[in-house]
């Protein structure tokens, strides 16, 4: 099920909704986790759509450095992007959008998210919005309130594409409509609309903005 609105412009989170890095994401977060001791199966499913530091903070772990582990965790997703790859249909999808009209708001590092878009063969899009852009990250809506200034555009006015509980929420805090992308769904998400990739819509450019067209 899609939206039937026009928008004034479209904003996609990163990993799991643009890009397939799941696999890889979770490597890194895996070795991180049983170093430091932690039950790994119940660990993996808080780490997505958030910032690495908030991930970190929130173990409680007595005596670390919270800076040195970010950086442990970034340069192992940075050099661990073999099997990184495109959702379906998001290669075509991004490169038929004008470039004023989308943007990229992550959870990750600029540096990763360069690595990832790059292996994934993924246009960057003009406005791309790191976790080094933001004071407080997801699930708080200032990453996408972030975008849409940026594009000259009002949130409430975006769509947004996300693929994690507290991506979704931070859509819908910037009073953006929110659509799910359930190409790599692993955990339940409340979103009133959802695709499972690209690869049976695309975006109608009319005078009152974006719109999703199923083909």
């Amino acid at each position: 099920m899609i939206p039937t609105s026009a928008f004034a412009a479209f904003l996609f989170d990163m990993d799991g909704t643009v890009t397939d890095s799941i696999a890889a994401t979770e490597r890194v977060w895996t070795a991180w986790a049983r170093r430091h001791g932690l039950d790994v199966e119940a660990f993996l499913p808080t780490i997505h759509g958030v910032r690495a530091e908030e991930t970190i903070r929130r173990q409680n772990l007595a005596g670390i450095d919270i800076a040195h582990e970010v950086a442990a965790v970034l340069a192992g997703e940075v050099s661990d992007i073999e099997d990184v790859a495109p959702i379906p249909g998001a290669d075509a999808f991004l490169r038929a959008l004008p470039s004023d009209r989308w943007a990229i708001v992550t959870s990750a590092q600029r540096e990763l998210a360069l690595s990832r878009l790059t292996a994934a063969g993924l246009p960057i899009p003009a406005v791309l919005i790191t976790a080094e852009d933001v004071t407080h990250g997801k699930p708080a809506p200032d990453g996408y309130r972030l975008a849409a200034q940026r594009l000259g555009v009002a949130a409430e006015a975006c769509l947004v594409f996300e693929d994690a509980p507290a991506g979704l929420l931070a859509g819908q805090a910037a009073g953006a409509q929110v659509i799910a992308i359930t190409a790599t769904h692993r955990h339940p998400l409340a979103a009133t609309y959802a695709i499972a990739d690209y690869s049976a819509v695309r975006t109608v450019v009319e005078t009152d903005g974006l719109r999703l067209e199923v083909i």
